[in-house]
């Protein structure tokens, strides 16, 4: 449509001028003695018009002839920029690639063309560093801050994982440090310094960790929870001489995070020190309130009276009657669990209740034969003077592989 308007337009003054020139007769004079030009306006107006069109365009060519040198120039800059710019593209691929060498190379080369040179600094000392070249690293990394001072947020993350991979935990806190003070804790920070507290056991400073990365979206649940178990065993283990302070340590930590599996770890410390009524109301409580583990019933089998306590000279027997009585009422819950049954049976041993500690073990070997249920039934037989079937269960318990 625009074009048919400007047809018609251009119609329209062509019509215009030619009517114009039709009926204009003006005559034009010159004169200069002894010579006399007369021509007509209409043939004036055209030569004036064909004379600006011929001197603009003279014009314009003297101009465009001028500016060829800088014109050149440009294109000289503008085809450097290009190669300096693919060299730079061509680094970030080789170095995505892996190919860690090559990558170097580019970069080097696009630092000397002084073409972003900051980020063909950062690109070099990633390549080196992936090489294992710590030296030229922190070479790379100084090269970068000077070329250009906003590289230096980049470079310092850099510094901190190279220093992580050394080894050198401790600087590499105080390197995060001051990025973070320079450009605010973000999620890559927060996940460097997880694994620089991990490596230096600070549980203190891992929980943290995790549960801001865990709210700013940088662990998944699962993950948060792994780490947190994990640090929390370690902690439990770093205390594993002191009952007092295990049992302050497991009672501060969080109703979710009190596992079985940590449960089980203080549980055993606490029998290893001697203390095996503690133990046994720690087993007691974690099994009542939290998720079922067999393997916390075997070891509730195993504890003994705490003879340490104060109180040493309390009914033995009313505190393995209760014991039972519990094992019993678990086993109402888990009616197939054989480990519960092994621990169940080695309680009815302890006090002497040998059919029924029989029975249990049986049961116990008839759900999932064990290397510990076979000697815990041939130690029965044998003090029960069946010889004959304790040998058999003790060389069944040899062969076994569980």
């Amino acid at each position: 449509m625009r074009g048919l308007f400007w047809f018609l337009g251009l119609c329209f003054l062509a019509v215009a001028i030619a009517l114009l020139a039709h009926y204009n007769n003006g005559v034009v004079f010159i004169v200069l003695p002894p010579w006399r030009i007369d021509f007509s306006l209409n043939f004036l107006i055209v030569i004036l018009f064909l004379g600006f069109i011929l001197a603009h365009v003279l014009l314009q060519s003297l101009r465009f002839t001028l500016k060829l040198p800088a014109r050149a120039r440009a294109w000289r800059e503008k085809r450097q920029r290009e190669q300096a710019d693919a060299t730079l593209m061509t680094a970030i691929r080789l170095l995505f690639e892996g190919r860690f060498g090559h990558a170097l190379r580019q970069a080097e080369e696009a630092w000397r063309r002084q073409h972003a040179p900051g980020i063909a600094a950062l690109l070099a000392a990633r390549s080196v560093q992936h090489l294992r070249q710590p030296d030229k690293v922190a070479q790379w990394l100084a090269r970068a801050r000077e070329a250009q001072p906003e590289t230096a947020a980049a470079a310092s993350m850099i510094d901190a994982e190279t220093a992580v991979e050394q080894g050198d935990f401790h600087g590499a806190l105080a390197r995060l440090a001051t990025l973070q003070r320079e450009a605010g804790r973000h999620i890559a920070a927060l996940r460097l310094e997880l694994r620089a507290r991990q490596k230096l056991g600070d549980t203190a400073g891992v929980l943290k960790l995790v549960r801001q990365l865990e709210k700013r979206g940088g662990l998944q649940a699962g993950a948060a929870a792994a780490i947190r178990q994990k640090t929390h065993a370690a902690a439990l283990v770093q205390r594993q001489n002191d009952a007092a302070q295990l049992l302050d340590y497991f009672g501060h930590l969080r109703r979710e995070e009190r596992t079985p599996q940590l449960a089980h770890s203080v549980a055993a410390s606490l029998r290893h020190l001697g203390k095996d009524e503690a133990a046994a109301e720690l087993i007691e409580t974690t099994l009542s309130e939290g998720e079922w583990s067999s393997d916390l019933a075997a070891l509730y089998g195993q504890l003994g009276v705490d003879t340490t306590a104060p109180d040493a000279n309390r009914n033995v027997t009313r505190i393995m009657t209760t014991r039972i009585a519990r094992a019993e009422a678990w086993l109402g819950e888990h009616p197939g669990d054989s480990r519960l049954l092994l621990a169940l049976g080695r309680l009815c041993e302890r006090q002497q209740l040998w059919g029924k500690a029989k029975s249990c073990l049986e049961a116990s070997l008839a759900l999932s034969p064990c290397r510990e249920a076979y000697l815990a039934l041939a130690r029965l037989q044998d003090a029960l003077g069946e010889t004959r079937s304790a040998d058999r269960l003790f060389r069944q318990a040899a062969e076994c592989d569980n």
